[in-house]
């Protein structure tokens, strides 16, 4: 008899240092008028956004491509530390505004070693490699966004 191994959902973590203090950088994560400025890929602007940011709270928003394609996501808030650390669910929505399949995302400040920030954006559990490949890239793209706007 043949015992199936265990089925592992691919995960992806990204690693990232910001000149700006960690208090700044997590209130750009937990502002929502800050989040509405910078929380999408290069190129693409957020015309609706709207996020109770408290351990259960929702947050619901529009990313909308060069090319005007529209891109809802949405989620709740699971765990948020002052300075330290921000977790929530996060979820395309479909045509009808329901969630498609939760991920969770939880990304981490510390102290960087000769100052400013360190970041670890860690999201699990993707369906799908090229799932989670896309999300590589998308959040990396976010990622430069708010390496931009932390600079002004």
């Amino acid at each position: 008899m043949n015992a199936m191994a265990p089925q592992t959902r691919p995960e992806l973590t990204i690693r990232r240092k910001f000149s700006a203090p960690r208090g700044l950088v997590f209130r750009a994560w937990t502002d929502p008028d800050q989040l509405k400025l910078w929380c999408c890929p290069t190129g693409f602007t957020i015309p609706h956004s709207e996020a109770d940011i408290r351990i259960g709270g929702d947050y619901r928003s529009c990313m909308r491509s060069p090319e005007g394609d529209e891109y809802w996501t949405g989620g709740t808030y699971l765990e948020i530390v002052p300075d330290e650390k921000v977790v929530f669910t996060h979820s395309w929505l479909d045509d009808a505004g329901q969630k498609t399949h939760d991920t969770t995302v939880t990304v981490t400040l510390t102290d960087a070693e000769g100052g400013g920030t360190s970041l670890t954006l860690h999201q699990s559990f993707f369906l799908s490699e090229s799932a989670r490949d896309g999300h590589e890239e998308g959040w990396n793209s976010t990622l430069d966004a708010l390496s931009e706007y932390l600079a002004k």
